[in-house]
């Protein structure tokens, strides 16, 4: 399917249909350059794991009206090599960072829209702003924005051959309804994201476990141009067996959960693998993220499965979820409806209750277990009030700390560390280049928007010149 007559010589093709895509296009197109894009994914479900998201993180000295107070590049910069632990190309994250400084106003003139903090719906945040509608309504604008700028754009094509030796050209096979088309471009930019829609490569990466993970985003994100890029020649950055995983809902689908799909609760009870027994300290993280660290947690655990118990003040504390608990009157009929040993689940609710304070006098968060092991260090209470409630627990990779290697001006870098001055790659499929580990809130679509932006406008410019 085409929106628009195809452009089989197109200054710049661009492969990949999410926010770094269509930033690319967008700017590109605006750049003087004819841009055809190819998205793997049919109209319906275009937009990659942008759809899913719902805010960005931005660099601003003062307060807008979509963000208050302030976040400056210094803080930025500090936060981004804290949670990735150093692993960060320095010079490309201060781009990011100072590029994420004026992208508001850039998507904003291109169509997107965005989320007033003063209306109270969303939660405070000065390192993000909210998309008004969420990411499907933004993914939603940038593509009416780029057919009215004259991008062509194909669905449910995707590229398995590509050709760039020459440092001329780029050639890319198409197959689209059965039958392959050859493209030939001055300029290419891959913007398709990661591998971890690919079961196969993530066996390879993390062994059978695999088989228990979730996939939090698009099941198009399988790696094909990642794959196509490698053979050619390009140079790998990142680890493919290292992925940002967070808890998520065993019951959510397979693929393409989402947001919803994750649970938040976990402080609120103890977590237990399949035999029933708890393995972690579920107090031990403060922040509102720590969601993201029980991903990993549950991979290690027996067939990648655990459980969230609470009780009925538990549940009341927790944040609403899109599948409701399993509720049962006791714990051991609760056992009984996950599967799992109601004498087991019995034991470890009574060693639990026995080492909570009694007493109830202390905040909730200095209440911690005495003589437990693992202890739990923060909102230690007894789980005595029924219903009790469950969550069946897995973890949902968002996406891997893997791909290809660009320089400053985002080309891609060969594995002789020479440039493809005439390739360039923008959004998650170069992400390991700036996030080697973990994450920070908006910044997936930050670093989509922006590279892509950058990226686009580099491509039309070397486009030029060829």
């Amino acid at each position: 399917m085409s929106e628009t007559v195809p452009l089989q010589t197109p200054d710049v093709l661009v492969v990949g249909g999410g926010s770094a895509a269509l930033c690319a296009a967008i700017a590109a197109r605006r750049s003087g350059a004819s841009v055809r894009m190819v998205e793997r994914a049919p109209a319906s479900l275009r937009g990659g794991n942008t759809r899913h998201a719902r805010n960005f993180r931005l660099m601003h000295d003062g307060p807008q009206w979509y963000v208050p107070d302030s976040y400056g590049e210094d803080t930025f910069f500090r936060d981004l090599v804290r949670v990735t632990r150093g692993a960060t190309d320095q010079p490309l994250a201060r781009l990011l960072i100072r590029g994420s400084a004026d992208i508001t106003p850039w998507l904003i003139e291109n169509g997107v829209r965005l989320q007033d903090p003063a209306g109270g719906a969303m939660p405070y945040s000065r390192r993000t702003a909210f998309f008004l509608g969420g990411g499907k309504a933004m993914i939603n604008a940038l593509y009416a924005t780029a057919l009215k700028l004259g991008v062509t754009i194909d669905y449910d094509s995707e590229v398995v051959a590509l050709s760039f030796a020459d440092n001329r050209r780029c050639t890319a096979d198409i197959l689209h309804a059965g039958s392959i088309e050859r493209v030939t471009a001055r300029t290419m930019i891959a913007c398709t994201g990661g591998h971890q829609a690919n079961l196969d490569w993530l066996r390879e990466s993390f062994g059978p476990a695999a088989d228990g993970f979730m996939i939090r985003g698009t099941p198009y994100d399988t790696g094909t141009v990642l794959r196509l890029l490698f053979d050619a020649g390009v140079k790998p950055v990142g680890d493919p067996a290292r992925a940002h995983m967070v808890a998520v809902d065993a019951r959510g689908p397979k693929f393409d959960g989402g947001i919803v799909t994750r649970i938040t609760a976990i402080p609120h009870g103890i977590v237990v693998d399949r035999c029933g027994q708890r393995f972690h300290d579920e107090g031990e993280d403060a922040r509102k993220t720590h969601f993201a660290r029980w991903g990993a947690r549950i991979a290690e655990c027996p067939d990648q499965i655990a459980y969230l118990i609470l009780d009925a003040k538990g549940l009341e504390r927790a944040l609403p979820t899109a599948l409701p608990p399993i509720r049962a009157d006791s714990i051991a009929e609760l056992a009984a409806k996950l599967g799992l040993d109601p004498a087991a689940m019995e034991t470890t609710i009574r060693q639990f209750n026995a080492a909570t304070d009694a007493t109830g006098d202390a905040p909730l968060n200095d209440r911690a277990t005495t003589g437990l092991t693992p202890p739990k260090s923060r909102a230690a209470v007894a789980l005595t009030e029924p219903p009790f409630a469950a969550y069946p627990l897995r973890p949902g990779v968002t996406f891997t700390h893997f791909g290809v290697a660009v320089d400053d001006h985002l080309r891609v870098v060969r594995n002789d560390g020479t440039p493809a001055h005439h390739v360039f790659a923008a959004g998650m499929i170069m992400a390991a280049n700036v996030l080697g580990d973990g994450y920070l809130a908006g910044l997936g679509v930050a670093l989509s928007t922006v590279f892509g932006r950058l990226a686009g406008e580099a491509a039309a410019r070397q486009s030029r010149t060829t």
